[in-house]
C-alpha cells in the first residue's frame, strides 16, 4: 500500500513517519523530493528558491517524481510505503503558484506516476498560529521563506485538490498531540492492510 503523508512544512508529516516506521518494520520510508539521488539534488535546487520560472520548478518537481517513482514506488507496490510528501503537494504548491489548473497538474502528475496514483493520502492540516509558533524555532528554506500566508495558501489548495480526487484519505489535525495524531494514524493504517 502507498501512503502519502501531506501537509506543509511544520505540520508533523516527517515525526510521524519516523514513529510509524518502527511499528510497520517492513515498511519503506521515502520523501519526495528527496528519496533518490537525483531528488537530492532537485530537492537542493528546489529548496534554494533560485528559479525564476514557476514552469521550471513544476518540472523539476515532476521530473524528481518520476525518477522516484521507478526506482522506489513501483518496485516495492507489494510492500507499505510511508512517502513524506507526494503529488498533492506538488499541486498545491504549483496552484498558490498561480498560472496552473487542477485538471492540467492531474494529467502531468499521472504522467510522471505512470498512472499510479496512492492508495491513500494523509493530510495534516494546521492554522496559523501554530505554524507561526514552529516555523519560528527553525531555519526556514527558501521555500518557507514565501510567508506564512502563502503557506496557508497552498494548504488550502491540497484540501481542495484532495476533494477532487477519488482516493481515500484520512485528515489529521496538526495541532494535536503528537501520541494521539500517532495512534489515529496506526489504527488507520493497520485496518487496511
Amino acid at each position: 500500500m502507498y501512503i502519502l503523508f501531506e501537509g506543509i512544512d511544520t505540520c508533523g508529516k516527517s515525526t510521524q513517519i519516523e514513529l510509524l516506521k518502527h511499528r510497520f518494520h517492513n515498511s519503506i520510508v521515502t520523501k519526495e523530493p528527496g528519496g533518490t539521488n537525483f531528488g537530492v539534488e532537485a530537492r537542493s535546487i528546489l529548496l534554494r528558491d533560485e528559479l525564476k520560472s514557476k514552469r521550471a520548478e513544476l518540472l523539476l518537481f515532476l521530473a524528481d517524481r518520476a525518477e522516484h517513482y521507478e526506482e522506489v514506488i513501483k518496485p516495492n507496490k507489494d510492500k507499505l510505503i510511508l512517502s513524506d510528501r507526494g503529488f498533492l503537494s506538488g499541486i498545491g504548491y504549483a496552484l498558490a503558484n498561480g498560472d496552473f489548473d487542477f485538471q492540467s497538474l492531474l494529467h502531468l502528475n499521472k504522467f510522471s506516476l505512470e498512472n499510479t496514483l496512492p492508495d491513500r493520502i494523509i493530510l495534516f492540516i494546521t492554522d496559523k498560529k501554530t505554524l507561526q509558533e514552529r516555523s519560528s524555532s527553525k531555519e526556514l528554506d527558501g521555500i518557507e521563506l514565501r510567508g506564512i500566508e502563502y503557506l496557508m495558501l497552498v494548504q488550502t489548495k491540497m484540501q481542495e485538490s484532495l476533494e477532487k480526487l477519488h482516493i481515500p484519505y484520512l485528515i489529521i489535525d496538526a495541532r494535536e498531540d503528537i501520541e494521539t495524531i500517532n495512534r489515529r494514524i496506526f489504527e488507520y493504517i493497520n485496518k487496511e492492510l
